[in-house]
């Protein structure tokens, strides 16, 4: 399991729609959108990341799409 970033984690707690759906997806999930978000290799993919995380979240999406998936499991 990832640990999740302090500026996502900052993001995600600043945006009240996407911290709801946070709240209410699995632990699995969770761990998928951190992989997601610092797998980026640059910090300005890593900030674009971000930004669609927390509208996907917004809009009720609970886990990242068409993404492999984290391959740290």
């Amino acid at each position: 399991m990832h640990t999740l970033p302090a500026d996502f984690n900052k993001a995600i707690h600043s945006t009240p729609s996407a911290r709801a759906v946070w709240k209410d997806i699995t632990p699995l999930a969770r761990n998928e959108w951190i992989c997601w978000v610092i797998s980026g290799k640059k910090a300005e993919t890593r900030n674009i990341r971000i930004k669609k995380a927390l509208s996907k979240l917004s809009s009720g999406m609970r886990r990242p799409c068409c993404w492999a998936g984290c391959g740290h499991r």
